[in-house]
């Protein structure tokens, strides 16, 4: 398929979907030959995350989720607007997971005119980012942008830094913490608990919190050990197993994501520890896989959706992405990154235009049903914070073929299965967002 169907730039060159391996690093520049206020000219969105170094695997995993996004915009026709429809280009920007590199590969995104960012696998860089926007946006009226959020996770960046040009479309770590402490607090049996996360602005935050709500929903629960690492920087998380393991703890919560929580998986399993993991994202990026039978039962996950929800739109929704993308590696799929593109596209064409405030504008209190548009997925944008409001799920690792488990994860033989669905209005966490907008 051609680039100018499916609208993926990297490097100065488009590449076409069809040949897309999801290996290759770009420096940003777009494809485009046209001006962005051309009325035929695409809509460049820009990706702004590591899709290199020790955390690229989860850049790429988000790159393949928006290609698919944008594709499937593009083959319905673009974007309606009053000038013609046009459709969406994804263009490349590695950061290498850097703050400093995301802010110059941002500086080269709004150079270019492009009027979305995209970004996620960082709290620390998706708060500079938030910052800098602000800035720019009050300096270059012409030339401003959108920051829309799939993954960074800090609450603050809806609460005490919110901005009217950045939008979060996945739940923040309260949410996802609120739904794990729950099932936490339903298992009696449970008497000792490990926190270990990352030693960056999520981590802490999810350090914190997780000892306040313990202390409130079980305070005879003990927390044998607390441990902030390096982000990205451990290659042997085995003497961080042997710790829980010395501990005793019968359990363990942590927020880590890629490869540091691959690497902590899989040294408790070299050693044989036994605790049960509670996390945010163990249900994907080769956990499954490295755990095997070790996991069933001992690893949970919390998510907007998981291919096991057991609904015909969820059954359509994910055979749909694993037809895009057959390879068990790429077995990857976040509903609500597919919402978010799609929410962008409905916002852009309620407003009829590209303009970042008018489409910002648009998007607060949006609603979006995402099931007529194939996805299994929906939520409503709260104004107030511009934080998603959306289910969630809790699940447990099982064998694959067990009921309520028709789909493995990553070719692993090895899938999840629901322990318990909360609501949007039960996964709904209170706004301290004091928003200050623009003129």
């Amino acid at each position: 398929m051609p680039a100018a169907a499916t609208g993926v730039a990297t490097g100065s060159n488009a590449v076409s979907a069809s040949s897309f391996s999801g290996s290759s690093a770009s420096s940003g520049s777009s494809a485009s030959s046209l001006p962005e206020g051309e009325p035929t000219a695409p809509i460049r969105l820009a990706l702004i995350e590591g899709l290199s170094g020790p955390l690229g695997n989860g850049g790429e995993a988000v790159f393949r989720n928006l290609v698919w996004a944008t594709e499937r915009v593009n083959a319905r026709g673009g974007v309606r607007l009053p000038g013609g429809a046009r459709r969406l280009e994804l263009v490349r920007f590695d950061s290498k997971g850097s703050v400093e590199e995301s802010l110059s590969m941002l500086r080269a995104a709004t150079d270019q005119g492009i009027p979305v960012v995209l970004q996620g696998n960082s709290s620390a860089v998706a708060g500079a980012l938030i910052a800098a926007l602000e800035k720019h946006n009050a300096r270059e009226l012409t030339r401003r942008a959108l920051f829309l959020n799939y993954a960074a996770v800090d609450p603050a960046l809806t609460g005490a830094q919110c901005s009217f040009w950045h939008f979060r479309f996945d739940a923040h770590t309260d949410m996802r913490l609120a739904a794990l402490v729950e099932v936490i607090a339903q298992d009696p049996a449970l008497k000792t608990i490990y926190l270990i996360n990352q030693d960056y602005s999520f981590g802490q935050h999810l350090r914190e919190q997780a000892k306040a709500m313990l202390a409130r929903r079980r305070p005879d629960l003990r927390i044998v050990g607390d441990e902030l690492h390096p982000l990205g920087r451990v290659k042997d998380f085995l003497p961080y197993a042997t710790k829980i393991r010395a501990s005793g703890a019968q359990a363990v919560l942590t927020g880590n994501w890629g490869n540091d929580l691959t690497l902590l998986i899989k040294a408790a399993k070299d050693i044989g520890l036994t605790a049960r993991f509670h996390t945010f994202y163990g249900n994907a990026l080769g956990v499954p896989g490295v755990l095997g039978e070790a996991g069933v039962d001992r690893v949970l996950a919390v998510a907007e959706w998981h291919p096991n929800v057991g609904t015909a739109d969820a059954e359509r929704f994910y055979a749909a992405f694993r037809q895009r993308f057959p390879k068990p590696e790429h077995d990857y799929l976040h509903a609500r990154m597919q919402l978010m593109v799609e929410m962008l596209v409905a916002a852009m064409e309620r407003a009829g235009t590209t303009s970042p405030q008018a489409v910002a504008t648009a998007l607060e209190g949006l609603k979006l049903d995402g099931r007529p548009l194939g996805i299994a997925h929906e939520g409503v944008m709260r104004a107030v914070d511009h934080q998603l409001q959306q289910p969630l799920y809790v699940s447990v690792m099982r064998r694959a073929g067990e009921a309520g488990v028709p789909h493995d994860n990553e070719g692993s033989g090895y899938g999840f299965r629901t322990l318990r669905y909360l609501d949007a209005a039960q996964a709904a966490q209170p706004s301290t967002c004091r928003m200050r907008r623009p003129d």
